[in-house]
């Protein structure tokens, strides 16, 4: 028998079995009162054994959406680490307690987090934790245990449609993370080139379709630049899905032992099938650029992003699928606040490698079908919804009821603008897509979504914060439909020492 890679058999029950749904309010409500005793706890102990002068914050919030439609709009709940549901009427309660790395570079700091998210809508009341995670940070090293909001990519972090490879769609995942988060200086280089790179392991939780799934992820990026004005960054993403067990006969139990798991970080055959001669698991590499320019008091960009879900994997422009890819432009602006931030990205999924992976006896290797796999017909989405870009459609709106999805070849126009108005935050979202399904199944069908974000801090109200977003969809894909999210949010600091 081979030597079973089951870390989270111990880690689990105590950090990650977080997540209970009830047909009632009162059931959800009721579980939702002991997660935060004991989040309290979990947020107290540190602090009463690490030095001091830290702190710890609180925030809670509360939503209410209502909206027409068989969906609530795209932008009101898509790319918000399903925070929100795609119901078209539901109600969220988040109590978070947390402390972050100090302003001040230490030697040695930690943080922590333990976020509760209660969720109702005409279905379900849903409580777990979205946020539970501790991390330290030894020099420029960084460790991380536990699930957690995170953004990978060199995308824009606020007007974005999201990342390719990874975006804000899917709910955080328990992972253990170790490596170097921030960039940092490479001795020697006259202070011009800096790295970043990191190493995670994680657990799929929701068992849709396959269970006990597994998550591998590494990373590289370099950038030049230094004290420039003038930065060129370059990246590197691998990602695979692997283990877990599957309801095909055919498949069942896949290999997970740590024999299984040093092939899949070396993209290395094993298992049986196709496996056994391609790959073991389900490999994604995504390879990005970045230009970046500070003229005057603008900071400038332009970025691009590509996958390649089958090999020969190839450098940059020369990949079978060169035609696919996020390209994006923002200017961030530092003086007039009117106008913070101006995006533009277009986006193109149509190619994958052309319409035929095999005919007639020719291997073209081509009908790529992104997030989509032949064994994990969940394919790289977790809780239904896509981890890569949103634009991608997540098996939540498939009316068959079915995993997988059902429209991955995609052109999109993205525009995104932010700014403060006398202390008024907004933010503006027009996304114009044609979705042509996928090349087993075609469709052609045109869309757009938008959304008009609007929050409001209020310092003398105990810094309470009110926001306001108004979201529209208009087509076919997902249906017309309009919509309001209002939100109240108290955040302050629960402890300083």
């Amino acid at each position: 028998m081979k030597q079973s890679f089951y870390i989270k058999i111990k880690l689990k029950p105590i950090i990650f079995a977080s997540h209970i749904k009830a047909k009632s309010s009162f059931g959800g409500i009721k579980s939702a009162f002991s997660f935060v005793s004991i989040g309290i706890l979990i947020s107290l102990f540190p602090s009463t054994i690490i030095a001091q002068n830290d702190t710890i914050k609180y925030d809670i919030k509360l939503y209410g959406l209502v909206s027409t439609g068989k969906y609530s709009p795209f932008w009101l709940q898509s790319n918000q680490y399903d925070k929100f549901s795609s119901a078209p009427s539901s109600g969220d309660l988040q109590i978070g307690f947390s402390k972050d790395y100090g302003v001040k570079k230490k030697l040695f700091d930690y943080g922590f987090k333990a976020n509760l998210l209660l969720r109702t809508d005409k279905a379900t009341t849903t409580a777990y934790f979205h946020e539970m995670y501790a991390k330290a940070r030894l020099s420029v090293f960084d460790l991380a245990i536990g699930a957690r909001e995170e953004q990978y990519g060199n995308q824009d972090s606020t007007l974005s449609c999201g990342g390719l490879l990874f975006s804000k769609n899917a709910r955080p995942m328990p992972k253990i993370s170790i490596g170097i988060e921030k960039f940092i200086t490479v001795p020697f280089t006259f202070n011009l080139l800096e790295i970043k790179g990191g190493l995670t392991h994680g657990w799929f939780t929701d068992n849709i379709y396959t269970k006990d799934l597994l998550l591998h992820h590494k990373f590289i990026y370099a950038r030049i630049g230094g004290k420039l004005p003038v930065h060129i960054q370059a990246g590197l993403d691998h990602v695979a899905q692997w283990g877990g067990t599957v309801p095909d006969p055919k498949y069942g139990q896949l290999p997970h032992g740590f024999k299984d798991y040093i092939s899949i970080f070396f993209v290395q055959s094993g298992g049986t099938g196709g496996e056994a001669i391609n790959a073991l698991g389900n490999h994604i590499i995504s390879q990005s650029l970045k230009l970046e320019a500070d003229i005057s008091d603008f900071k400038l960009a332009a970025y691009w992003q590509n996958i390649s879900e089958d090999g020969p994997i190839r450098l940059i422009g020369k990949t079978m699928n060169a035609s696919d890819g996020l390209w994006g432009m923002s200017i961030k602006n530092k003086q007039f606040p009117f106008i913070k931030g101006l995006l533009y990205e277009y986006l193109n999924t149509t190619d994958q490698s052309g319409p035929y992976h095999d005919k007639d006896g020719i291997v073209y290797g081509g009908a790529d079908s992104y997030f989509s796999n032949y064994i994990y017909n969940n394919g790289w989405s977790y809780y239904s919804r896509i981890i890569g870009t949103p634009l991608i459609t997540s098996a939540i709106y498939n009316s068959n009821g079915e995993v997988y999805t059902l429209n991955n070849r995609v052109q999109a126009h993205h525009f995104g603008i932010e700014g403060d108005v006398y202390g008024y935050n907004y933010k503006v979202l027009a996304t114009f897509s044609k979705n042509y399904g996928t090349y087993s199944n075609s469709m052609d069908v045109h869309n757009t979504s938008t959304l008009v974000e609007v929050n409001k801090q209020f310092p003398h109200l105990h810094n309470v914060e009110i926001g306001c977003s108004v979201g529209a969809d208009r087509g076919k894909l997902f249906g017309n439909s309009a919509g309001v999210l209002f939100s109240v949010r108290k955040m302050g600091n629960l402890f300083s020492y």
